[in-house]
């Protein structure tokens, strides 16, 4: 990858928003060749999505969240990969991840309430064939989401010191 496309994806992870022009002059090149590499990145899929960040909580919706770690029995010539189909097919499972350590996959569901997401864990994914055991964690507090802080401090006002 060449340093002018690390910048435009670089500019638009940070601001999916910013139009064609500030990428140009940001990076020194034409609209025309960084309109040409944004359309090569989208076709190529390494541009997944353009997504928002919402803060729900100050949105006024008490969404739940709640990170789930799976102790997984692989079926016989069947890897992680079909589990981590199942599991994100699920609307309320907002994240699958394959990991290292103790657990073999973590998800992150997104519910209504506490007792939703309980009931959705234990149903729908403790139910599963290959699930030996989950973990629930449920979410208190996101302080960064994707790259942004979302409970940044305001802006402490200090009075104006004179001599």
């Amino acid at each position: 990858m060449d340093e002018q496309t690390r910048n435009i994806l670089e500019i638009l992870e940070e601001d999916a928003r910013i139009v064609p022009e500030e990428i140009a002059a940001l990076t020194g090149m034409t609209v025309e060749e960084v309109n040409q590499k944004i359309e090569y990145l989208e076709k190529a899929k390494i541009i997944r999505q353009y997504k928002t960040v919402i803060d729900w909580e100050l949105a006024g919706e008490n969404y739940v969240y709640a990170i789930i770690e799976l102790k997984v029995q692989l079926e016989r010539k069947l890897g992680y990969q079909a589990i981590a189909e199942r599991l994100y097919k699920f609307p309320e499972v907002r994240s699958v991840r394959l990991l290292s350590g103790e657990h073999d996959i973590s998800i992150t569901v997104r519910g209504n309430s506490m007792k939703q997401v309980a009931f959705f864990v234990a149903e729908k994914i403790a139910t599963l064939d290959q699930v030996q055991s989950t973990a629930t964690h449920f979410v208190l507090k996101t302080y960064k989401e994707n790259g942004l802080i979302l409970d940044e401090p305001d802006q402490v006002k200090r009075l104006a010191v004179s001599p």
